[in-house]
């Protein structure tokens, strides 16, 4: 991971961008920083590139489906996993392969 803080972004402290994590803040908390690592976890798994497709792809079904931008991202399923996990330090430690699998909403 290449850390790069004190990065202007709009509305968001941090994004993960293989092998980077940009921040906001100069000072960036755990959780954040463990909430991008998540994402790099998952990038590294699906080859990078094909994270980047099945992410816009994924936002972009949701979005259709609620027609809100923020509902749409809160429920990739991606973000479902580092969200839900990351306040757990020890996550990645013990995490199966592919687990963001288990956030897919799909009926």
């Amino acid at each position: 991971m290449i850390l790069i803080k004190g990065i202007k972004l709009p509305k968001i402290l941090g994004i993960a961008v293989w092998p980077f994590v940009l921040v906001k803040t100069k000072t960036p908390g755990k959780t954040i920083l463990n909430h991008e690592r998540i994402h790099l976890r998952q990038q590294v798994e699906m080859l990078v590139l094909p994270f980047y497709f099945w992410y816009l792809f994924e936002w972009l079904v949701l979005y259709i489906k609620y027609r809100n931008i923020d509902k749409a991202y809160r429920n990739i399923s991606f973000e479902k996993e580092a969200y839900k996990n990351e306040s757990n330090m020890n996550y990645l430690k013990n995490r199966p392969f592919w687990n963001f699998m288990k956030y897919l909403n799909i009926k």
